[in-house]
C-alpha cells in the first residue's frame, strides 16, 4: 500500500515537472520569436511645406494593433486602430485636421514646420511586434526672381534639402519642362531666362536609387508656341498667330512693352529684306499703324493678342511673316510664321471638251512634309476610280460627269490645315451650241450662195439689156473722120 502511494506520488511529480518545462519551452520561443521581429524597417521621405504625406502601415492580420508615434514611442499618439474596427486620430495642436487613416496606414495633410520629425509605427499581435520609423525631412524649392520673367534676365532655381546629422546626403537635379535633367550645384541651378523656359521645373531628389520630385512653376514671358508653318487657300482663310499666354496678365505686361511690329518676306520675292507690315505700341496709342496693306486684319481689343487674319487667302499670301515683341529693356522676342498657299492647277485648263486628257495637281509651292496628305473631293456624279489620296490626279478620258466643284483638302491626321477647290467645265464633243454654230453656219453658207446667185443673174440681165440697146442699126458706121 505504501509502495503504491509512492509510485502515484512519483507520478504526479514527473508530470508536474514536464508541464514546467514545457511551459518554459514556449515563454522561451515566445521571447525569441518577439526579439526577432521587434527590428522594422526605416524610410526617409522628402516632403515640402503645405504638400500631403501617406505612410505606409503593415498588412492587415490577425489580432492586430496598430499604433503611431511621433519622436518615440513614449511620446505623442497620433493614431492607432485595431482588428476589432476600433481606431482613435489625434486631434490637438499641430495635428489638429491633418490626419487620417487609410487601413492601416497614416495619412498627414498640409504638413507644416511643426510637423516635420520622426514618426513610429508599433504593430503588434500576441506573438510579434514590428516597430517602422519614417523620418520627414523638409525640402524647400523657390525661383528668384519669383515675378513673371522677361527674357534674358538671371534666373536662379534652389531645392534646399535638410541632411540630419548620421544621414546620406541626397543627389539633386533640376528637370526642365522639356524633360532635359540639369546638374544642379548644392541644390542651385542658375541661366538666363528664355521662352521654353516658362513651364513646370522639377527638384528631383535621388537618395538610395529612389526618387522624389518637387515641381515649381516659372513664368517667363513669350509668345504663344504656334506651328512653324500655316496654310491657306484662295478658298480658306488666312491666319497668322502671335499672341501671349492666356495665363500672362496684358495689364501686368503691356507697361514693359516698347512696341510690337509685323514684317513680311515674300515668297516669291527677290529682295529678302523683309517689308514692313504693321506696328503697335501701348504706351503711345491703341490703334494700329498700317505701312503696307495686304488687306490683313487684327484684334482691336489687344490684350495680348497680335495675331493676323483675313476672310480668305490669295496667291500671293506665301511668304515668311515675322511678328517682333520689344521691350523697354531692349530684350525681343519673335514668332516666325512661314504660309504656304495650297492651290490647285488643272492642265490643260479649266474648260475643255469631253474625251481629252485631264491632269489635276493640289500642293503648295514647296514639296508637303511626309506627315502631311492630301484628300480629293469630287463632284457628287463624277463616278471614276482614281486615287484620292495621291497630290496628282490624271484622267485620260475625261467625261461631262466632271464637270463642277473639285476640292483638295490637306490634312494632318484627321485635322484639315486647309481646303483648296476648282470649278472644272467639260463641254461634250457635239454640245447645243456646237449643234447651233454648225447650223447658223450651214445657213449662212446657203443664203451666201443664194446671195451670189442672184448677183450674177442681175448682172447677166444687165449685160444682155446694154447689148440690145447698142446694136438698133442694120449697117452702123463708125465714128471717126472720113475723106470724101
Amino acid at each position: 500500500m505504501i509502495v503504491c502511494e509512492y509510485i502515484t506520488k512519483l507520478k504526479k511529480e514527473t508530470t508536474r515537472n514536464m508541464t514546467t518545462m514545457k511551459s518554459l519551452i514556449q515563454t522561451i520561443l515566445f521571447v525569441v520569436t518577439v526579439l526577432k521581429t521587434t527590428t522594422g524597417s526605416e524610410e526617409v521621405i522628402y516632403v515640402q511645406v503645405g504638400q500631403d504625406v501617406t505612410l505606409a502601415g503593415p498588412a492587415s492580420a490577425p489580432e492586430l494593433y496598430v499604433y503611431w508615434y511621433f519622436e518615440t514611442t513614449d511620446g505623442i499618439v497620433l493614431a492607432w486602430v485595431n482588428h476589432l474596427g476600433g481606431r482613435n486620430i489625434n486631434s490637438n495642436d499641430p495635428w489638429k485636421d491633418k490626419l487620417s487613416l487609410s487601413g492601416n496606414s497614416l495619412v498627414i495633410k498640409n504638413i507644416q514646420e511643426n510637423n516635420y520629425g520622426t514618426i513610429l509605427c508599433n504593430a503588434k499581435n500576441k506573438v510579434e511586434k514590428i516597430t517602422s520609423t519614417y523620418k520627414l525631412i523638409k525640402v524647400n524649392v523657390s525661383v528668384s526672381p519669383a515675378m513673371l520673367l522677361l527674357p534674358e534676365v538671371d534666373v536662379s532655381l534652389t531645392c534646399n534639402v535638410e541632411t540630419p546629422q548620421g544621414q546620406k546626403t541626397p543627389t539633386i537635379q533640376w528637370k526642365t519642362p522639356q524633360g532635359k535633367m540639369e546638374t544642379a550645384i548644392n541644390g542651385k541651378f542658375m541661366k538666363k531666362a528664355e521662352s521654353q523656359d516658362s513651364g513646370t521645373w522639377t527638384c528631383v531628389v535621388t537618395i538610395d536609387q529612389k526618387e522624389q520630385s518637387f515641381p515649381i512653376v516659372v513664368k517667363v514671358v513669350g509668345l504663344s508656341p504656334a506651328p512653324r508653318r500655316q496654310y491657306t487657300s484662295t478658298s480658306s482663310s488666312l491666319n497668322i498667330p502671335c499672341s501671349f499666354p492666356s495665363d500672362i496678365p496684358w495689364e501686368q505686361i503691356k507697361q514693359d512693352i516698347k512696341d510690337v511690329q509685323w514684317h513680311f518676306i515674300a515668297k516669291k520675292s527677290s529682295s529678302q529684306n523683309p517689308q514692313k507690315l504693321v506696328s503697335f505700341s501701348p504706351g503711345d496709342s491703341s490703334s494700329w499703324k498700317k505701312d503696307q496693306d495686304r488687306e490683313l486684319k487684327h484684334t482691336e481689343n489687344q490684350k495680348g493678342d497680335f495675331s493676323l487674319f483675313r476672310n480668305k487667302g490669295k496667291a500671293d499670301d506665301g511668304g515668311e511673316y515675322q511678328c517682333t515683341v520689344t521691350f523697354k529693356n531692349g530684350k525681343t522676342v519673335t514668332s516666325l510664321i512661314e504660309v504656304d498657299v495650297l492651290q490647285i492647277i488643272p492642265s490643260p485648263g479649266a474648260v475643255l471638251v469631253s474625251g481629252h486628257q485631264l491632269n489635276l495637281t493640289c500642293n503648295t509651292s514647296q514639296q508637303l512634309p511626309e506627315d502631311l496628305k492630301v484628300r480629293w473631293m469630287p463632284p457628287n456624279q463624277f463616278s471614276s476610280n482614281v486615287d484620292k489620296g495621291s497630290s496628282h490626279l490624271y484622267i485620260p478620258n475625261v467625261g461631262t460627269k466632271a464637270s463642277g466643284m473639285w476640292r483638295c483638302e490637306l490634312l494632318l491626321g484627321n485635322k484639315r490645315l486647309t481646303i483648296a477647290d476648282i470649278t472644272l467645265k467639260i463641254e461634250p464633243i457635239l454640245s447645243v451650241w456646237m449643234l447651233v454654230i454648225i447650223c447658223s453656219a450651214a445657213v449662212i453658207l446657203v443664203l451666201l450662195c443664194v446671195l451670189t446667185f442672184i448677183l450674177c443673174r442681175r448682172r447677166q440681165r444687165k449685160t444682155r439689156h446694154l447689148r440690145q440697146r447698142l446694136c438698133r442699126c442694120k449697117n452702123p458706121k463708125p465714128k471717126g473722120f472720113y475723106r470724101t
